[in-house]
């Protein structure tokens, strides 16, 4: 069967750098690092003591008060970021076919604040199990998409992904195989996460994965730096509008750009290492590459997973000069994460929304913070250093991986019709 064309009509961002879409790339663009003393608990005796996280976020300017207390704020901001991207995709919400219509979303690890918060009431109460009646679907990962489609009231497939760093990735090559197989009209896909939590802060410092650059948070997360010590933790939200171009070009749409391909692998290697010899990161470029029947000298741009940690950006960087050859030199390669912090879960997301816009204003975002070179990283490479550069792209993608071996690549392209 002939596969039907995909493409984004709709992004929707809430980030440590931006709380709308317009605000995200204005911080892209100029580098500008979301990192920042913890404000949300008391750090005095945690290791690390900064995170990237949303800026001025008040869930009372979104929800009534009754109405954000039954939500973690995972679930909040899945539900602030898709709103903007239904609104930006114009989709009138009257006239659609809501069976056509899925929400496949992306969470690592969701309600990690209700969980926290009901275990620490329980421990320090008097043994009675007194839980809040909303425990669990507060927690739950997969209530993201079901709030969504429950207030707009789509009935097309509704759940979430879940491999750590890789799920709103993977959360998009669901949605990318569900349109072109026919199934689905309309995807909202994404993903979101709120981890800066005294449990995410306190189980990322005992697996020594943060860095811990407590005199400078704002350049703590430094991917490709001789210097970097561990990733930074983020927060927030990304949403993407995925829609069958004919349907798309039928309502007069305004299309982003078309999704050509995704791929996915595993390491099968360790429970939080990557492969150093990056083999599973180079299958599943290859794996993207061709699903989106395309080669290696036809990619402009690629937004790395890059997470500032000593193994990861090496063997990723490996990987790519390893499937892109003498080209890997001619790409355009970067790190956002250096400016958002990790948004685990939610990571895919908003870096894909990052490789359209740069494709869409013919500029691609900066990897900040970088000081000192590492011996141990081809010099020949064009990282996007500290300041942003002007490039047509017509092919960007988008790299993201997970603890577990989890590997995920998505493949955009400039629409041509």
């Amino acid at each position: 069967m002939s596969l039907k064309r995909v493409v984004v009509t709709g992004l929707g961002a809430l980030t440590p750098i931006g709380n709308t879409l317009p605000e995200y790339w204005e911080g892209l663009k100029n580098g500008k690092s979301g990192c920042a003393p913890i404000t949300y608990f008391d750090t005095e005796k945690f290791k690390t003591k900064f995170a990237c996280e949303l800026k001025n976020y008040n869930p009372q300017d979104h929800f009534d008060r009754k109405e954000a207390r039954k939500l973690d704020r995972f679930a909040q901001y899945a539900l602030i970021s898709s709103d903007e991207a239904i609104a930006d995709a114009g989709i009138n919400l009257e006239e659609v076919d809501k069976f056509r219509v899925g929400v496949i979303w992306g969470a690592g690890i969701g309600g990690l604040e209700t969980f926290q918060n009901e275990v620490i009431n329980f421990a320090e109460g008097d043994g009675t199990p007194r839980f809040n009646p909303f425990f669990i679907p507060k927690m739950i990962a997969d209530i993201a998409p079901g709030n969504i489609s429950i207030k707009h009231g789509f009935m097309g497939p509704n759940y979430t992904t879940v491999s750590a760093c890789a799920s709103s990735a993977n959360a998009m090559i669901d949605a990318l195989n569900y349109i072109r197989l026919g199934h689905c009209d309309v995807i909202v896909t994404g993903g979101s996460e709120a981890a800066v939590t005294q449990a995410g802060m306190g189980g990322f410092n005992a697996m020594h994965a943060l860095s811990t650059r407590n005199d400078s948070p704002e350049t703590a997360s430094r991917p490709f730096d001789a210097t970097r010590d561990g990733f930074v933790l983020g927060e927030g939200a990304g949403a993407l509008i995925l829609e069958e171009y004919e349907h798309a070009k039928k309502r007069g749409a305004k299309i982003y750009a078309e999704v050509v391909g995704g791929g996915m692998s595993s390491d099968a290697h360790h429970m939080t290492a990557p492969h150093p010899d990056g083999i599973g990161v180079e299958r599943v470029m290859l794996n993207c590459l061709n699903d989106a029947n395309m080669k290696p000298e036809d990619v402009d741009a690629i937004n790395t997973h890059g997470t500032s940690t000593p193994l990861g950006d090496v063997a990723e960087l490996k990987a790519i000069t390893s499937v892109f050859g003498e080209h890997a030199k001619d790409i355009n390669i970067n790190s956002t994460k250096s400016m958002t912090g990790h948004l685990l879960g939610a990571a895919g997301a908003i870096e894909a929304i990052a490789s359209i816009l740069a494709m869409e204003n013919s500029m691609v975002p900066p990897t900040i913070n970088h000081t000192t070179v590492d011996e141990n990283i081809d010099s020949s490479l064009n990282l996007t250093l500290n300041k942003a550069q002007a490039r047509e792209i017509k092919v960007a993608m988008s790299n993201t991986f997970g603890f577990g071996g989890h590997n995920a690549c998505v493949l955009f392209k400039k629409l041509e019709e």
